[in-house]
C-alpha cells in the first residue's frame, strides 16, 4: 500500500510538472527551428535571435515595457510599503472598509479596471501615452505590495521598535535602521513581483496605451493574431531567461543574509 501511494505521488508530480513546464520547453525547442511553421522542425539555427535584434518594433516595445515597469514598481514599491505599514502601526475608524477595499483591484477583472481608468483620463483630458501606462500600472501593482509586506508585518515584533525608541532613537532613525531591515526581503519580493506584473499586463495597457506607447505585451498579441512565429519564441525565450537570472539573483541574495544570521 505504501509503495503505491509514493508511486502515485510521483506520477501526480511528474504530471502536474509536464503540464507546467512542457509548452515552456515545447516554445525554447522552436525558437532554433529552421522554419517558420512550428510543426515542422527543418533544422537548429539562431536566425530567429539574431533578426529579433534587428526588428525596431520589438525593440521599441521592449524599451517602453522596461521603462514603465521599472518607474511604476519603484514607485508602487515605496507607496505600497508606506501603507502598508501606516495601516499596520495606526487604529482609526473605518480602518477595516480601507483595508478591504486595498484588496479589491487584486480581485477586481482587468477589464473592469482597464476601462475605469479609461474613462477617467478622458474625463480629465489626460493624453493617452507613457505616462497613463505608469500611472494605470502603479494603481494595480500597490496593492501586491501592500499584501506581501502586510504577511511579512504580521509576524512583526513591535517590541524591537519600542527597544529602538528607548535607547533615542526617533521614529525615522528607528524605522530607517530597524523596521526597513526587516521588512527588507518583503519589499524585495513585492517589487519583484510588481515589476513582473506590470511587464507582463496586456488588458490595462491595451485601454491605456497610446498609439506611440506600445508595451512588449501588446505588440506580440498583435504579432501572434497573424500567426506564431520562431521569432515570437526566439523573443519569449529571452524574456524567460531574464526572469529566471532575477529570481536566481534574488535567491542568492536570499541566502546570504539567511547564512550571515546563521554564522
Amino acid at each position: 500500500m505504501r509503495k503505491f501511494s509514493r508511486w502515485s505521488s510521483i506520477v501526480y508530480g511528474v504530471l502536474i510538472y509536464s503540464f507546467l513546464y512542457i509548452p515552456i520547453f515545447t516554445l525554447i525547442f522552436y525558437s532554433f527551428n529552421d522554419s517558420k511553421l512550428n510543426a515542422v522542425w527543418k533544422g537548429f539555427t539562431f536566425d530567429w535571435y539574431i533578426k529579433l535584434w534587428s526588428n525596431t518594433n520589438i525593440l521599441d516595445a521592449a524599451k517602453v515595457s522596461v521603462t514603465v515597469g521599472i518607474v511604476s514598481t519603484i514607485v508602487a514599491t515605496m507607496l505600497g510599503t508606506f501603507v502598508a505599514v501606516g495601516m499596520y502601526r495606526y487604529r482609526f475608524r473605518g480602518k477595516g472598509i480601507l483595508d478591504a477595499m486595498l484588496y479589491v483591484p487584486l480581485v477586481m477583472s482587468e477589464i473592469v479596471m482597464g476601462i475605469g481608468l479609461l474613462v477617467l483620463f478622458s474625463m480629465i483630458e489626460f493624453p493617452l501615452g507613457m505616462g497613463t501606462i505608469i500611472i494605470a500600472h502603479i494603481t494595480f501593482c500597490i496593492p501586491f505590495v501592500v499584501v506581501v509586506v502586510n504577511a511579512r508585518l504580521d509576524g512583526f515584533d513591535r517590541s524591537v521598535e519600542e527597544a529602538a525608541m528607548d535607547l533615542g532613537a526617533n521614529e525615522w532613525h528607528t524605522f530607517r535602521l530597524v523596521t526597513l531591515p526587516i521588512l527588507g526581503p518583503a519589499i524585495a519580493a513585492s517589487a519583484m513581483l510588481a515589476f513582473t506584473v506590470s511587464i507582463d499586463d496586456v488588458i490595462v495597457s491595451f485601454f491605456v496605451a497610446g498609439p506611440a506607447s506600445t508595451t512588449l505585451p501588446l505588440q506580440i498579441f498583435s504579432m501572434v493574431r497573424q500567426g506564431v512565429t520562431p521569432e515570437i519564441n526566439a523573443l519569449s525565450t529571452i524574456m524567460l531567461v531574464i526572469t529566471l537570472a532575477l529570481v536566481i539573483f534574488a535567491q542568492r541574495i536570499q541566502l546570504k543574509k539567511t547564512t550571515k544570521k546563521v554564522g
